[in-house]
């Protein structure tokens, strides 16, 4: 099985080419306001679903928390 780093943890790829997307369904994140790192580059959410995951990547979810 293949790995990346997901929050510094690693992370087996299920399927040969999982998108961005996909990876944030599955841990339920895609539908919250999060900030996404790949490989220390910020990803736009309008390309989630045309970045393929590759084995070694490290991805860096950041969750947006509102106050006042």
């Amino acid at each position: 099985m293949d790995h990346l780093h997901l929050n510094g943890k690693p992370y087996t790829l299920n399927e040969p080419k999982m998108s961005l997307e996909t990876l944030l369904e599955r841990e339920a994140l895609i539908k919250k306001r999060i900030a996404v790192e790949l490989n220390q580059k910020i990803i736009p959410r309008s390309q989630y679903d045309k970045v393929i995951l590759k084995p070694g990547d490290r991805v860096e979810v950041v969750a947006a928390i509102g106050g006042g």
